[in-house]
């Protein structure tokens, strides 16, 4: 009886360690951002073309972008684990508390940047493998080597990289790069600064303890403040180019100015009155923004057959 009790404690015990493994390596690939990612790149699909995408492009695509982005995430990990060590927000993570060691999260990563590019070469084209690849090397090494730790400009300019999967779901389908696919990268590059510095300003003195000069850090928080306004109000404006273009309708219009209106007076109220449960709210809201715009744009997109499909349901 005893053996067999020490037998099954082993068994779960196993068990425990292997879950608690793959679990680690799943955070590796921040699955949220990434989830977040794969959403607007499939967005840009279906934005792409009048009609349904083939299923064949839309789950590859979505796949090799999926695996690229989490590669980056990986390699982010990786590159930033020192740091990571030192935030609160951070140090949890699998490589600061030893969950996962670097050797094989550096397999683990590479092996991911390798899946993305054979299905994306192989199954979707040339094009997005190679914009993939450069937005991974963007994240990974140029923003998180380099534009962290030299400018407090860095999420702008690094922002780039983040902007790029609307497009990468686009030419995934077309096979090339097209005004209207650039608009929603700019809607995301001009997103992401009120974005992240609504993060980094209940951050601060962390970042500031892990010597990387986020804006809060080298020009204070009324600076920032400021700047996340002008973004937002820049943000708002941006926001309704799609309708502007003809890429969108009314409906997205409407909605748009609602989503952007509710974002600056987050923002606003954040300049005039801040504090650190507000700006953790803003920087909530941020992120259902983006979500709920482009959900907006593929809704509007598709609202004649989504009509004339709930008045077959209940004709």
């Amino acid at each position: 009886m005893a053996v067999m009790k020490a037998q099954a404690s082993t068994t779960s015990h196993g068990s425990s360690s292997s879950g608690s493994t793959f679990h680690a390596y799943y955070e590796l690939t921040k699955p949220r951002v990434v989830a977040l990612i794969v959403f607007t790149a499939i967005v840009g699909m279906f934005l792409s073309v009048d009609g349904m995408i083939p299923v064949s492009i839309l789950i590859s695509g979505a796949l090799g972008i999926g695996l690229s982005a989490a590669s980056g995430a990986a390699f982010n990990h990786l590159l930033d684990r020192r740091a990571d060590q030192i935030m609160a927000r951070t140090a949890g993570r699998p490589l600061p508390t030893g969950m996962v060691e670097t050797t094989p999260a550096i397999v683990f990563a590479t092996g991911l940047a390798v899946a993305s590019m054979l299905i994306l070469v192989a199954m979707v084209n040339t094009l997005t493998a190679v914009l993939s690849f450069a937005s991974m090397i963007g994240y990974a090494v140029v923003y998180t080597v380099w534009l962290k730790h030299a400018t407090p400009q860095n999420i702008v300019i690094g922002g780039a990289a983040g902007a790029m999967p609307p497009v990468l779901g686009w030419t995934a389908v077309t096979g090339e790069v097209a005004s209207d696919a650039l608009l929603l990268f700019l809607i995301i590059f001009c997103w992401t600064p009120p974005h992240f510095w609504a993060l980094a300003l209940y951050r601060q003195e962390e970042y500031a303890a892990a010597g990387i000069p986020m804006l809060p850090v080298t020009h204070g928080r009324r600076y920032t403040l400021l700047q996340m306004v002008l973004y937002t109000v820049l943000l708002l404006a941006v926001s309704v180019l799609p309708f502007a273009t003809g890429m969108s309708g009314g409906m997205y219009f409407v909605g748009a100015l609602v989503l952007g209106v509710i974002f600056l007076i987050f923002v606003v109220r954040l300049y005039r009155n801040y504090s650190d449960a507000l700006s953790r709210q803003t920087f909530g809201y941020s992120i259902q923004y983006l979500a709920m715009l482009f959900a907006l744009m593929l809704i509007d997109h598709y609202q004649i057959p989504l009509r004339d499909f709930l008045v077959s349901l209940f004709a």
